[in-house]
């Protein structure tokens, strides 16, 4: 019989016992991970970690944001962001069940819903598919891109386009990577965040100049020009914000005196200024190659998703080997570029679209300045804010119009200052005479009230 231990088992089973526990004890060991007991001796120092570095929910701009949202809650004011469209969203929109005069889109020309423009979208995707799947560099090309970049190359006399998937992530991406360390980047102060963006990726020295001051920028760089290799000038074609524009051919000739390059962001200026809806360019008579960076969305005036840049082939084929924004992101979704290119097509054909968009727009800022709007610096081109001095009044306004049955939304701090809080009214080509008098008469009324 085998011997036995002090325990009264056998040293075979007892063996056996100690080779399972120490089997269980590696388990444990290994499901925990290897650092886990290392890390569990040192709790106590990770324990002084302060919470709001490691939870979402004291992020301070999250906190601001709750703090605005319980406060307007605590007034009765409903969050007037966000509201479900229940399908194209023109000049007129339904929004849970209710018809609602609509001037909160960029559907300047009315073109997205238009059956040319989504009919073009259906062909694409019947004939590619509904993505590239992969980077047009690796993925290959489709037809319909090279279309679109040639024609929106023509419009603007230029040698070439290339086409983006986004219209922020466009600036972003051009910005920070055509310019560095050693050079500036002078900017209007109004421009959008996405130019603010690409600059920060950039590392470029950045100067605001006043808001359409090409003398103040000429003086910054009659004094700075020298201390850098490249510097940038960046204006909008058309303001988003006051619907005004700068006075281009100025900040041309600074350019060339200051042998800087220029940037146009043409997001809301293509299709609203020009007789044909060409943009800041034709509004001026100016040359495509006056510019060094033309930038514009597909968004808006297109009717689709994306961003585009136009200018000479060196830089066009450098963005296009090179730019992190394009190189490494899937190409456009070839029913994108299908609607965008349609909706080009059918603006050149139709540029009585544009007159209507003028006139109404011109017939809104005309009327709302007679009535006591504050409509600020706006051009009445397809922008007209009704500024209310402070973001509680603005909201109040929003809501009576909204219950109304007109749609408009706020513009709040942060992304104005305060004082400058408003409503932006967005114009389209289908707004008729007697809509803009109705809406005006409404806004005149609940602009006394609120």
């Amino acid at each position: 019989m085998a011997r036995k231990g002090l325990t009264g088992l056998s040293a075979k089973l007892k063996e056996r016992l100690i080779q399972q526990a120490l089997e269980r004890k590696l388990q444990r060991v290994e499901s925990r991970g290897p650092r886990d007991e290392a890390l569990a001796s040192e709790a106590e120092p990770l324990a002084e970690v302060p919470e709001k570095f490691f939870r979402f929910q004291h992020y301070p701009g999250y906190q601001q944001l709750r703090i605005l949202n319980d406060g307007a809650s605590k007034l009765g004011v409903a969050n007037p962001y966000f509201k479900q469209h229940d399908g194209i969203a023109g000049v007129t929109t339904r929004i849970e069940g209710d018809d609602y005069l609509n001037f909160a889109s960029y559907n300047y020309l009315g073109f997205c819903g238009d059956p040319r423009v989504s009919n073009a979208a259906k062909a694409a995707i019947d004939r590619y598919g509904t993505s590239v799947s992969a980077s047009r560099l690796v993925s290959g090309e489709r037809g319909i891109h090279r279309e679109l970049e040639r024609a929106i190359a023509r419009v603007y006399g230029v040698d070439d386009a290339i086409t983006f998937v986004s219209g922020h992530a466009t600036n972003v991406t051009v910005i920070g990577h055509l310019f560095g360390a050693k050079d500036l980047i002078l900017h209007d102060a109004l421009i959008h965040n996405s130019v603010l963006q690409g600059i920060q990726l950039s590392g470029a020295h950045r100067l605001p100049f006043p808001h359409n001051d090409w003398a103040a920028l000429n003086s910054i760089l009659a004094d700075r020009r020298c201390q850098f290799e490249r510097v940038l000038i960046v204006v909008e074609g058309l303001y988003s914000m006051d619907g005004d524009y700068p006075m281009l051919p100025r900040f041309v000739e600074v350019k060339r005196r200051h042998r800087a390059f220029l940037m146009v962001d043409e997001a809301h200026s293509f299709g609203v200024m020009g007789a044909r809806g060409l943009g800041i360019r034709e509004h001026f008579g100016l040359e495509g190659a006056d510019v060094d960076i033309w930038m514009g969305t597909l968004s808006k005036t297109f009717a689709s998703c994306g961003g585009f840049i136009a200018g000479e082939t060196a830089l066009t084929e450098h963005l296009k080997f090179l730019a992190p924004g394009f190189l490494y992101s899937v190409g456009m979704a070839p029913a994108t570029a299908a609607a965008a290119l349609a909706a080009l097509e059918c603006m050149l054909a139709e540029p009585e679209r544009v007159a209507a968009l003028q006139q109404r727009g011109r017939q809104f800022r005309d009327e709302a300045g007679a009535a006591g709007v504050d409509i600020g610096s706006s051009a009445g081109l397809a922008i007209v804010p009704a500024i209310t001095g402070s973001s509680a009044r603005a909201v109040r306004l929003s809501r009576a119009l909204f219950e109304r049955g007109i749609n408009v939304m706020p513009i709040l701090y942060p992304a104005v200052p305060e004082r400058a809080a408003r409503l932006r009214f967005f114009i389209s080509s289908g707004h008729s005479e007697a809509q803009i008098q109705e809406t005006v008469r409404a806004l005149k009324e609940e602009y006394e009230r609120a």
